[in-house]
């Protein structure tokens, strides 16, 4: 398949090594000093103990590789406005793409029955730029169950996990994806496609919702978090806010707080892709994770406090930093 990949960060550079080492040709879009490493030796993946190395093409501009089988955004939500009106040159007729991100995407309530009507979050795609750049009918969702960061320019470290879901919005089975998965699981990874994708990016965002915004106030990893007494007691409460409010929208839990919790502890000594931002100085993905929770909570009318709270202190911590420009009120 020929794939490009916009976005080519921790995520993003792990699945472009993979893909490009199982024959597929693969195209990566990226920035800065990054782009100028992988251009100059390639991109290196270090994962079980070894490096990987593979040579994609890479360029800043989506226009140098024309109309693609498959586009896989894999950018932070703050930056995806920009990119959706640039990647018209990687669009054929049929070209789905794929949503790789963090949060709750753009299109999440687009044909979503719930008891609400029209009323949606705002804070995912405040001024419909990115419905209107982006047919829904291109989508295929995907959520990512992996731990990956960019230790310096050119290089992918992979911490833990494989596991990519793959969905249609609609829930149907469909030859893409499914093509998808299979490109997917030879290239290594445990893909599978689900018939409810909404409910996949419903119980990740239970788990990065607060560990995200826990780990940049306090600068603790995964493990540390969970294994404190009273912060893990402020994640669970947290937690039970917000699976309130995806109760009122038809969504799910999928396991108990406590299961949840253990799972985001798993990662062990991982440092959340929030922190990791954070660290480098780039803009938080604030409003996709966090905010569109207090949001959904205003809609269904359920109170979210320690929800609220939570974000109103990253979001001045953030503000303080440069690194986000929005209000934390729904």
């Amino acid at each position: 398949m020929k794939i490009c990949i916009v976005g080519a960060g921790a995520v993003g550079g792990f699945v472009g090594v993979m893909l490009a080492r199982a024959g597929h040709e693969v195209s990566l879009v990226a920035r800065g000093a990054h782009l100028a490493a992988m251009r100059a030796g390639g991109v290196r993946l270090e994962t079980g103990g070894k490096t990987l190395t593979a040579h994609p093409a890479v360029s800043d501009d989506p226009a140098a590789f024309g109309p693609q089988d498959i586009v896989i955004l894999s950018v932070k939500a703050p930056a995806l406005c920009d990119v959706a009106r640039r990647i018209g040159p990687l669009l054929g007729p049929e070209t789905p793409v794929v949503t790789a991100m963090n949060g709750l995407p753009w299109w999440f309530f687009t044909g979503f029955a719930h008891d609400f009507g029209d009323r949606v979050p705002a804070c995912i795609d405040p001024d419909g730029g990115l419905a209107a750049s982006i047919a829904i009918e291109r989508i295929i969702g995907c959520v990512v169950h992996l731990g990956c960061s960019v230790p310096e320019p050119g290089v992918i470290r992979h911490g833990a996990g494989n596991h990519l879901i793959l969905g249609e919005p609609s829930g149907e089975a469909s030859e893409r994806a499914e093509g998808l998965a299979v490109a997917l699981t030879g290239a290594g990874f445990g893909a599978a496609v689900s018939p409810r994708i909404r409910q996949d990016y419903w119980l990740k965002l239970l788990g990065n919702f607060n560990f995200g915004p826990v780990s940049v106030l306090t600068g603790a990893t995964n493990e540390e978090i969970a294994s404190d007494p009273g912060v893990r007691q402020f994640l669970a409460a947290t937690m039970a806010e917000a699976i309130r409010v995806g109760e009122r929208f038809g969504l799910e839990p999928g396991m108990s707080i406590e299961e949840r919790i253990d799972l985001g502890a798993a990662l062990g000594a991982f440092k959340t892709s929030m922190l990791q931002d954070f660290a480098k100085g780039r803009p938080l993905e604030i409003d996709t994770i966090v905010k569109v929770v207090a949001e959904m909570g205003a809609i269904a009318g359920e109170p979210t406090p320690m929800v609220d709270a939570m974000l109103a202190l990253l979001a001045q911590k953030a503000r303080l930093a440069g690194l986000y420009g929005g209000a934390a009120g729904g």
